[in-house]
């Protein structure tokens, strides 16, 4: 059975594609997500094989949320859109395979057997991604978009990865190892990222280590590993 997770803002549509992933026999549906933040959490949480995955969706639409993904666990995405077949020809470099709506069972049996033969060869996921502009927050329960820019450092703890901005702390579903490769945040430690242009002064402590002081006066730690890349970056 193949672990599988629906992303769509519609919940019939979402019903419609479940009633045929179960006709076919062949998937484990782990969940469904109403938009791309939802999403985002279910697949660091369930490791899903492939997404089915709406292109249009509000605030955040199907290609954008494919940045928002870390790499080692990207699954095989197959698209799901309105789109007519003519432009819906330009995905199949960025994907899987597409599913143009409203989806029929026969259409979706070849999509099984593309999908079959990938996981059986492993064949790894590796899409074409938009750059990431927003990094999808979490503040007092309502979401908010932030900047990569914007962030001064972002860090991880038992709690999740959290970024500091403008002083005040978000919440992101966002992995830290994502933000590296998809942002110009820089790696300065195991749990830490830092902006480069918000580093105010390095630090020297102990056996190679170093601690970051902020343009906003916060301390960041830099480890052994890090520092000289980041003493590089910024002219030292």
């Amino acid at each position: 059975m193949i672990r599988a997770l629906i992303i769509d803002d519609e919940p019939n549509a979402r019903r419609e594609l479940e009633k045929l992933l179960v006709k076919t026999g062949q998937f484990e549906l782990i969940g469904e997500c109403g938009n791309a933040v939802e999403g985002v959490k279910m697949i660091n949480r369930q490791r899903p094989e492939v997404i089915f995955l709406d292109i249009q969706m509000p605030v955040i639409g199907g290609f954008e949320m494919l940045s928002m993904i870390d790499r080692d666990i990207m699954p095989h995405v197959v698209f799901v859109t309105a789109y007519d077949e003519f432009a819906v020809r330009a995905f199949e470099e960025k994907t899987l395979d597409y599913l143009l709506k409203p989806v029929r069972l026969e259409r979706l049996e070849k999509t099984v057997e593309k999908l079959h033969e990938h996981l059986r060869t492993h064949i790894v996921p590796d899409y074409e991604t938009e750059p990431l502009t927003r990094i999808p927050c979490i503040k007092g329960g309502n979401i908010k978009l932030i900047a990569p820019e914007a962030v001064e450092y972002a860090y991880t703890d038992q709690s999740g990865v959290h970024l500091l901005v403008d002083g005040d702390v978000f919440n992101t579903d966002m992995t830290l190892k994502a933000l590296e490769e998809r942002s110009d945040l820089i790696r300065c430690h195991r749990k830490c990222l830092v902006n480069i242009h918000q580093v105010d002064q390095i630090i020297p402590g102990e056996s190679g280590t170093a601690d970051i002081k902020t343009t906003s006066g916060h301390m960041v730690p830099v480890s052994r590993r890090h520092l000289k890349d980041l003493k590089r970056l910024v002219g030292i």
